[in-house]
């Protein structure tokens, strides 16, 4: 049955349902049930039972789900060790007393976040709350102090190698993978995709340009400034949120965290993959590329994690930090974290499986074909991501909605599937920087105590900054294909927009030597 122009349907209403009630679970829900309904002859009670016996139970129920479901939970588990053994905190403990200069509290603040790479909201939560002391004895506002993890947080996750994020974008992939009908490694096919992801790239290289040049301006050049000069690191009338979450990662009373306790396990967790990688690629037989190509990366993955999940608990039972029974308790919480992500991941795969049968991306496919430059698809990926970002305040629901509909455009119009596949997630992250319903924005108010309209009224200008920039990288990259020359036009636009805003809309802020005792 072809259905045309109504295929488009269930996405289109998964995005506007997200974008007005907020809410994405219900929203990829409602779109995976139009779908099925419409392939049942408009009845929606055969839709209800085909979204389930068609669709959400065969994408819970295969092999690959079943593996990336387990190492997102594999993920929770070291993440809720690394949090009870505290060894984040002897790290930034360990910063804090070298810094004496406003300048070196926010670079320190800048070196940790990108340190935490592996969770977005340990990030957040982690970084915020132990820097927090740090740059208030040196007058740096909270507005600046969430900006610095708001804008390492969720660019970290997506450039480093392993992260919770990529294991997310992971199972987004591979499903599209099996839909297309295409082999190769899922995980090699994400880290191709990092030299793409502009705007990531772009948000790190702003906060160190503006943490080391002092090219404040907008918002936060006046928050700074007032921090600097009055000592008041939140205006008078601010409402910092309660960051009450940060129960979850003090550790134990009584006991000094150590650094080795978060540097092991991570070690151990980016150690073991290579090695795994070539093993379940079929090294030594099959010579180093084709086994890294043939590799399994979501058993690699999920075998490092929970070699690390592993190490992390014994070494917290060896340091008396919690009891076994305790440990299990950890482990199952770890678990039971993860549930947002497989229930969006479940979601995702059951709509893209709908748009599949519907038809929807060849659709999209013949449109853009039609009225589209492939040379501008990737600008467009990476603008719509961005908005859907911005009204959800989710970029795991970015993800889920616009992989499906980036992959198949690039399968047929010949464009890279790695720099598809980086607009989505670069949108994704623009527009969740700029949101204030965002989670990660909320998290990053709530861990440095900024009171959070604040927060995104001082960041938003910088993020537009970023996001300008990286509209011109990927413009460059659909035209020539190089990241290299993309990234580097990029950082140009970047510099010159940055100086540019300091001369015309910036507020010179006291020397750091001329600050009161």
């Amino acid at each position: 049955m072809e259905f045309g122009i109504l295929s488009l349907l269930p996405p289109v209403i998964a995005i506007l349902l997200a974008l007005v009630t907020r809410n994405v679970i219900p929203a990829l829900f409602a779109g995976v049930w139009l779908g099925a309904t419409m392939m049942h002859d408009w009845n929606p009670l055969m839709g209800l039972y085909a979204s389930f016996g068609d669709f959400i139970i065969p994408n819970v129920g295969s092999e690959w789900s079943a593996t990336v479901l387990i190492y997102c939970g594999l993920f929770g588990v070291l993440i809720a060790f690394l949090q009870k053994t505290g060894g984040a905190n002897a790290i930034a403990h360990a910063i804090s007393k070298k810094v004496k200069t406003p300048r070196g509290a926010q670079s320190s603040t800048f070196l940790f976040g990108i340190i935490i790479f592996f969770e977005d909201y340990f990030n957040a939560l982690t970084v915020g709350s132990v820097m927090r002391s740090v740059t208030d004895k040196m007058r740096v506002s909270r507005e600046k102090l969430a900006y610095i993890v708001d804008s390492t947080s969720a660019p970290m996750c997506l450039l480093a190698p392993v992260s919770t994020w990529v294991v997310f974008v992971m199972g987004l992939i591979g499903a599209q993978f099996v839909e297309l009908g295409m082999t190769g490694s899922e995980y090699m096919t994400y880290i191709f995709t990092i030299p793409f992801n502009f705007y990531s790239i772009l948000a790190l290289a702003l906060v160190a340009i503006i943490v080391f040049m002092k090219w404040d301006y907008g918002p936060m050049a006046k928050a700074e400034y007032r921090a600097r000069t009055t000592g008041e690191v939140i205006r008078k009338g601010a409402e910092p949120p309660s960051d009450d979450q940060m129960k979850d990662v003090e550790i134990a009373e009584g006991h000094t965290p150590k650094m080795r306790n978060m540097i092991v396990p991570i070690v151990v967790l980016i150690g073991l993959i290579p090695p795994l990688f070539l093993w379940t690629g079929g090294f030594p037989e099959k010579d180093f590329v084709a086994a890294v190509g043939e590799a399994d990366g979501g058993k690699s993955i999920l075998i490092a994690a929970f070699s690390a999940g592993i190490v992390a608990l014994v070494m917290g039972m060896q340091q008396k930090l919690f009891s076994f029974k305790e440990a299990m308790s950890i482990y199952v919480s770890g678990f039971r974290s993860m549930m947002l992500v497989y229930i969006i991941l479940t979601l995702a795969w059951s709509i893209g499986s709908v748009t599949s049968e519907l038809g929807t991306a060849a659709y999209i496919v013949d449109f853009a074909e039609q009225t589209a430059s492939p040379a501008i698809i990737p600008v467009l990926l990476f603008i719509i991501g961005a908005i859907v970002a911005f009204t959800t305040g989710t970029s795991y629901g970015t993800f889920a909605i616009m992989v499906p509909i980036a992959m198949p455009i690039a399968d047929s119009m010949d464009i890279s599937m790695y720099l598809a596949i980086a607009a989505v997630l670069s949108g994704g992250i623009f527009g969740d920087h700029c949101s204030p319903i965002s989670d990660t924005t909320i998290l990053s108010s709530a861990g440095s105590a900024s009171d959070h309209i604040d927060h995104v009224n001082t960041q938003i200008p910088y993020a537009i900054t970023a996001g300008i920039s990286g509209i011109v990288s990927f413009l460059v990259a659909g035209i020539s294909g190089s990241a290299v020359l993309s990234i580097i036009i990029g950082v140009i636009t970047l510099v010159i927009l940055a100086f540019i805003l300091n001369r015309v809309w910036g507020q010179r802020i006291p020397n750091e030597s001329n600050l009161a005792a």
